[in-house]
């Protein structure tokens, strides 16, 4: 049976690469808190998108109903 081996996850920065678990409590901290607010980017970006796709119907919708100009 071939061993699969596991890569601990690291940080790059600066052309520096860092093991995670060798950071200290206080950069794993940041770490973490840099991952949910780029997940927290994402969320919004997407419902911005649905938002604006929301807001293209709407307006499409409205001048469709608007009178027709004789």
């Amino acid at each position: 049976m071939a061993k699969t081996k596991i890569e601990e996850p690291t940080l790059t920065h600066n052309g520096i690469t860092y093991k995670v678990l060798d950071l200290s409590e206080e950069a794993q901290k940041q770490l973490m808190n840099v991952k949910i607010a780029e997940n927290e980017i994402r969320r919004l970006q997407m419902k911005l998108a649905i938002a604006q796709t929301a807001h293209s119907a709407y307006e499409q919708a409205l001048v469709a109903s608007l009178p027709a100009q004789i």
